[in-house]
């Protein structure tokens, strides 16, 4: 009996270890492209049949917000499907690509033959039956303006269902750089700013060449502030007064920063808020195709298709429309497009995905009145390769040049967004590199607007950086000369030279600390477009009108689908005040409706 207990023992661990050799894992690295960049580690394990026993990505430093899905949902899907080649998730193609790259590197380098892991497969998914759900408000966007007018109907006691198309919330808000312009009139730090209420809307006003509608700017202006303030009740954090600065474009230092990068810091307030309330229902790849109305003409819910292909029949007491605007629709934005002559697909965009005009088509089809439509507005700050706004070295206008591939200044760096487009489209290539010393990157590993380091840039090619101009001018492939004669010309209006008191060439009043401290960097950017400022007409209630002037009862809007606000040029730091100011009052306004 022992000897057979023997054997048996025996035999079980030369099975176990016979699996623990049958099972082989292989991990590698690749560069994501976006957000933490050369941060993609996966590791895949086979079973001895070569089929796909797990997938796990050891390491993502994109954005969070961007890259937990992906993260989640693609191994999981090679798994169940056995095959790398899965669908990316719309909103994160880039992460969702590297995760891809990533597993397929791990089995080549191991010696593996990764032809049969590479075939496509369909998933088969079987369709949900159709539902009528019932709401006091429904939303359609789960986007900064979308979500905040969510909880701001829920605080007024409504309940409410969000349904967003895309898989994950966030919009185009996540993807932002944070800053939220916002003053406390007659505050101490207002005061010191040389800032107020009043000047925010004075410039608001003229840097959209007075075609925004003054009493919706000032609603903008006079409740930014509190915006915050509601923020803060949520439980957002934010840095304190000494991180305000001057967003490109912003044309004033009033730019508040969350302590989270990018836009994340919104959404994981929201969604923590909406995950503590059973009042608030989201659903997610849930697109909205129709706004029904009743016999009167008001807003009565929405038609929309769920994940599986199925109808959603929401019935609400009000609508509020929060889709974003049409960035990514290049059909759209070249049919409207009245300031730059073509928006072609050549053009990138800093958008996400779903930025595709959803909103303008549904409101369209109640006859609603649309206002500026023509008014697109494009940034001279686009990645060369995907025109997003990561791998953008720049922390604030008085710390950085722009200078183009002669390696000279050619525009007012801190002047309007429009005006510094145009200006770097009549440069060569329509390209133009940021150029800042080390006063913001101290040692390379300080984080940049969206959550990137300096010497993560460098490393992934997105950046170059040197100890002197000379070598800095030969990674840029520009004129050393003109490179160290340009800086030193902008140094003397910043050290009380030769230059002080003097107007710059290009008109240039912004004015911070002199580049001298090496090392340098240096970050090419092109012309992306960023955003559609015309938009659904509104008034300050977020009450949307049609084409005779009436106003569409029960149906309300806010954020980029609107018009009216921003009027030719959109001040850098204004849109995330804008999701936030008109996201409460449409939330609060639907809440309402009798």
């Amino acid at each position: 009996m022992k000897k057979i207990l023997a054997f048996i023992l025996a035999l079980a661990m030369m099975m176990t270890a016979g699996l623990a050799v049958a099972e082989t894992s292989y991990t590698a690295t690749v560069d994501s492209q976006i957000g933490g960049v050369d941060a993609v580690t996966v590791t895949v394990t086979l079973n001895d049949d070569g089929s796909i026993k797990s997938v796990v990505v050891d390491e993502c430093k994109d954005t969070p917000s961007i890259a937990e899905l992906p993260c989640k949902k693609l191994p999981e899907d090679m798994v169940a499907l056995n095959t790398i080649n899965v669908d990316t998730i719309s909103g994160a193609t880039m992460t969702s690509e590297a995760i891809k790259a990533a597993a397929k590197k791990a089995l080549e380098d191991g010696g593996v033959d990764v032809a049969p892991l590479m075939v496509k497969k369909e998933v088969v998914v079987e369709r949900a039956a159709d539902e009528t759900l019932e709401a006091d408000v429904v939303v359609i966007g789960a986007g900064g303006a979308g979500l905040a007018a969510a909880i701001s109907a829920e605080q007024n006691g409504a309940k409410v269902i969000v349904v967003e198309k895309m898989p994950k919330v966030g919009g185009n808000t996540i993807l932002a750089g944070g800053a939220v312009n916002a003053v406390e009139d007659r505050s101490e730090f207002a005061i010191k700013q040389n800032d107020s209420v009043y000047w925010h809307y004075t410039q608001t006003l003229s840097g959209g060449d007075y075609q925004g509608d003054p009493e919706l700017v000032m609603t903008l202006v006079e409740n930014a502030y509190d915006g915050i303030q509601w923020t803060k009740e949520l439980g957002m954090e934010w840095l304190g007064e000494e991180a305000v600065f001057t967003v490109s474009g912003g044309l004033w230092p009033r730019a508040w920063k969350p302590a989270m990068v990018a836009g994340t810091g919104f959404f994981d307030t929201y969604t923590k808020y909406i995950d503590k309330t059973d009042k608030i229902d989201l659903m997610l790849n849930t697109k909205a195709e129709k706004i029904l109305v009743d016999d009167m003409g008001a807003a009565c819910g929405i038609i929309a298709t769920g994940e599986t292909g199925n109808t959603i029949t929401i019935n609400a007491k009000s609508v509020v429309v929060a889709t974003g605007g049409f960035s990514k629709n290049v059909e759209l934005r070249m049919a409207y497009d009245a300031i730059w002559g073509t928006l072609d697909e050549t053009v990138l965009s800093t958008n996400h995905e779903g930025a595709t005009g959803d909103g303008v088509k549904m409101l369209q089809a109640l006859q609603a009145d649309f206002v500026q439509m023509g008014n697109i507005q494009l940034l001279p700050l686009g990645d060369p390769k995907t025109g997003s706004l990561s791998g953008n070295i720049e922390h604030g206008v008085d710390s950085r040049i722009f200078v183009n591939k002669s390696g000279l200044r050619y525009g007012d760096e801190g002047g309007r967004r429009d005006d510094m487009t145009r200006d770097l489209f009549a440069q060569e290539d329509a390209l133009m590199w940021i150029v800042m010393d080390s006063d913001t990157y101290p040692t390379g590993d300080e984080l940049n607007n969206f959550g990137e380091t300096a010497n993560q840039l460098v490393a992934a090619g997105r950046a170059v950086k040197a100890d002197t101009l000379d070598e800095l001018a030969v990674l840029m492939n520009v004129d050393a000369a003109n490179l160290k004669a340009t800086i030193a010309e902008y140094n003397e209006y910043c050290t009380g030279g030769a230059k002080e008191g003097q107007a710059d060439q290009f008109g240039r009043t912004l004015f911070g600390a002199p580049i001298d401290n090496g090392p340098f960097y240096a970050g090419a950017r092109v012309p992306t477009v960023h955003h559609t400022m015309g938009g659904v007409r509104i008034d300050t209630l977020c009450r949307v009108y049609n084409e005779n002037g009436e106003i569409i009862e029960n149906l309300y809007a806010a954020g980029e689908v609107t018009g009216g606000i921003h009027g030719t040029n959109r001040l850098g730091g204004n849109a995330l005040t804008d999701t936030v100011v008109f996201g409460r009052i449409a939330g609060e306004s639907a809440a309402l409706q009798k």
